[in-house]
């Protein structure tokens, strides 16, 4: 049987845990923003709307928050559990980002209590919103220090392997490796953006219930204008990471292309079905390969056939690519009709099959997030290590990962039915309607 082998159960359950945090991981990155950038609108416009959509995400996210926190700690269990070979070889390059991620959680933990605690004690809402900076940079820099651990294990430096040993350590070379810059902008970009198209979903489910609220409307308009900018930088930031794979990771270009033969002029391929060698049904762009890979139309781009068959990574990542890719571009394409449709009067943007679309496209977006993880892990075998440690040679020898599937992926079941549930409360409890009254009240007794 498959889960009899503990490499492939190591393998499946970081997968799941990871699955399973990136949603609460790339919410705990984004969400921050949009509420600094809400109660910034409300400030500046002296919209009630806006303060209120500031105060009611900032409620929900303490609860993403939460989940986060068992998530996170499930994973760092997990590196010394499934892969302690790893750990014990890597382990002391890659510590100080993982203290200094520990370290980022509470610094914005701990302003965000602030934040929450203090909302109604401020006269100045200005002096309450810079409580929010320190929440916003926790959250980035938590994001900054995790995924240079994930591009020390892509592009490995600052140490000397002597005697099958990592020796004369620097922590910092070994942080900011070349895969750090790329890897990091689009975590965070796309955090962003994501965050976004998850709130604009929210916003336009309940527009489509029947609420017809000024709040809501405004929350679309803020959340879609913000996905459209930072989908669009994920979009430039996609192409330097296209640049970066070519130069340090060839082979994961190679593969996610199906570009089997080095050669010049290399077009892009887009959908399609393998088989062996050749790729059937797919669209293929004309120099726009090497165009990804080298910015020049005519640059070589190296091929499959340049590595051997035990370093070839799995070639079903380009469906993945291929799913993150289209994602993308739809989401770029709705955000920007609908700022436009906006902006000139369209009655097309406010109808109920255009909102069905922005719902969706919440959904969407997290899926997107995940293909793009999983290509970027599954892309990067057979090395857990790239050109040190297989995935192999990483992993624990224990049989009992099988029992540790089951018990985590319970786990993961009653957090996320939990976290659906606790969210629905608290907001079915406190419709905006009813917190508009009691703000209203409340500054009309202050006023008094």
């Amino acid at each position: 049987m498959l889960f009899d082998d503990p490499v492939f159960s190591s393998r499946i359950l970081t997968l799941l845990t990871l699955s399973f945090h990136i949603i609460y991981a790339t919410i705990g990155v984004g969400v921050p923003l949009m509420i600094m950038i809400a109660q910034w609108v409300g400030i500046k416009k002296n919209d009630e709307h806006y303060i209120l959509l500031a105060r009611r995400w900032a409620r929900g996210f303490v609860i993403t928050v939460a989940v986060g926190v068992v998530t996170g700690t499930a994973i760092g269990l997990q590196l010394s559990l499934l892969w302690p070979n790893f750990m014990e070889v890597a382990g002391n390059v890659i510590a100080l980002p993982l203290f200094l991620e520990v370290f980022a959680f509470f610094f914005e933990a701990i302003f965000l209590g602030i934040y929450l605690y203090t909302w109604d004690r401020f006269e100045d809402q200005r002096k309450h919103l810079m409580l929010l900076i320190p929440v916003a940079i926790g959250a980035a820099l938590s994001a900054l220090f995790i995924t240079t651990v994930n591009a020390f294990m892509n592009s490995p430096q600052g140490f000397e392997v002597i005697g099958g040993e990592l020796v004369n350590v620097n922590p910092l070379l070994a942080m900011f490796n070349p895969a750090t810059p790329t890897k990091v902008a689009h975590v965070v970009a796309t955090a962003f953006m994501t965050s976004a198209f998850v709130l604009a979903s929210i916003a336009a489910f309940k527009l489509l219930r029947g609420s017809n609220h000024e709040y809501h409307k405004k929350a679309l308009f803020l959340t879609m204008k913000i996905g459209l900018i930072f989908s669009i930088a994920s979009a430039v930031i996609g192409d330097f990471s296209g640049k970066y794979l070519a130069e340090y990771q060839p082979e994961k270009l190679a593969a996610v292309e199906w570009h089997f033969e080095t050669e010049e002029k290399a077009p892009l391929v887009l959908y399609g079905i393998l088989d062996g060698e050749e790729t059937k049904y797919a669209i293929k762009i004309p120099f726009a390969l090497s165009i990804l890979a080298h910015g020049d139309p005519t640059a070589e781009v190296i091929g499959l056939d340049q590595y051997p068959e035990e370093e070839i990574p799995p070639l079903f990542i380009h469906y993945l690519f291929d799913l993150m890719v289209t994602i993308g571009v739809w989401m770029i394409l709705l955000s920007f009709v609908f700022w436009v449709g906006i902006k000139r009067k369209w009655s097309i943007v406010n109808s109920k099959g255009f909102r069905w679309l922005i719902v969706l496209g919440g959904p969407l977006s997290i899926l997107a997030i995940e293909a793009g993880w999983w290509m970027t892990e599954i892309g990067r075998q057979p090395w857990i290590l790239r050109g040190l440690m297989t995935t192999a040679e990483g992993a624990t020898t224990s049989n009992h990962v099988d029992l540790m599937i089951i018990l985590f992926a319970g786990l993961y079941l009653v957090l996320g039915i939990g976290t659906v549930v606790i969210l629905r409360r608290i907001f079915k409890d406190n419709p905006v309607e009813k917190e508009l009254d009691e703000q209203n009240s409340e500054e009309g007794g202050d006023q008094t």
